[in-house]
């Protein structure tokens, strides 16, 4: 595991490596074949974990093999290893009041939690994990490290009034990392108080990485470009941001009358019907 000591997501993969153990701890890396994946595949999409999440797995196991056969060289070949088809997903984002409601039943150190996701747009190991060395309240700055990210760049994230509202009430009560519970560092958003509140407030197949479409969408809504919005959610390509344009269709309403006919519609809207001159059908009963 030194090979990928940096890797922004070892200590996911290390949960993949973990699960997969009982089927694979006393096989030999040549004989993991095309029958045994589909029985990992089998029992871990028998868990109801989303299409991307065994994916994942897979992709892990794909990666030690070819790693074993090209580098290492201790096998010759590997069987190859397909990913299972993954739907394409509507964006799933929650409006004003439904966030309003979900807030107000939360516990307040999740509570905070959402509010700070919902104002900075940080994926959850970046929000739980925030160490006040990486706040600045002067400034109204905080910033994650490349090795916190997917795209292994730092992320400037400017603090709104929002988050310096959340990040002021949670001062002083740890000396490291900012968001705690009964003095202990927080690790896990998603637990059962989460999907409780979730249940209570009527929000269905919403999970914690919403929030982070929330932002987004929020931010699409009300006018923010989506060159910016890629910068400030350290997005590593734009084809990511604009799977929210849709949302925003306001610069497009200056086209929208191209295809017409302004005096058809303007009588249409009248109630009075136009005539292929725009006329008045009044003049031709005159």
């Amino acid at each position: 595991m030194l090979e990928s000591a940096a890797h922004a997501s070892l200590e996911d993969s290390k949960i993949h490596l973990r699960w997969v153990h009982r089927f694979l701890y006393d096989v030999y890396l040549d004989a993991i074949d095309r029958t045994l994946i589909d029985k990992i595949v089998a029992a871990r999409r028998a868990e109801g974990v989303a299409v991307a999440t065994c994916n994942r797995l897979l992709e892990i196991i794909r990666a030690i093999l070819r790693r074993a056969q090209l580098d290492w060289e201790w096998i010759d070949r590997v069987h190859a290893i397909r990913l299972q088809p993954n739907p394409v997903r509507r964006i799933r984002w929650l409006k004003r009041e439904e966030a309003d409601r979900l807030l107000s039943i939360l516990p307040p150190h999740q509570a905070a939690l959402v509010r700070f996701s919902l104002a900075t747009g940080l994926r959850e190991r970046n929000v739980t994990r925030l160490e006040w060395s990486q706040v600045d309240l002067t400034r109204r700055v905080a910033w994650i490290h490349p090795d916190q990210v997917k795209a292994k760049k730092p992320i400037g994230v400017p603090l709104n009034d929002e988050a310096m509202v959340v990040l002021r009430a949670e001062e002083g009560k740890h000396d490291k990392r900012v968001f705690t519970w009964q003095g202990r560092p927080i690790d896990k958003a998603n637990t059962r108080a989460w999907r409780r509140a979730l249940k209570e407030v009527g929000i269905e197949s919403f999970r914690w990485h919403d929030l982070r479409h929330t932002w987004a969408s929020w931010h699409v809504q009300n006018g923010t470009p989506l060159h910016v919005l890629q910068e400030l959610g350290g997005w590593s390509c734009f084809s990511m941001v604009q799977r929210y344009a849709h949302l925003s269709a306001e610069h497009l309403a200056a086209y929208a009358g191209n295809v017409t006919r302004v005096s058809a519609a303007v009588s249409t809207l009248s109630g009075t019907p136009a005539t292929e001159e725009g006329e008045s059908s009044e003049r031709e009963t005159a």
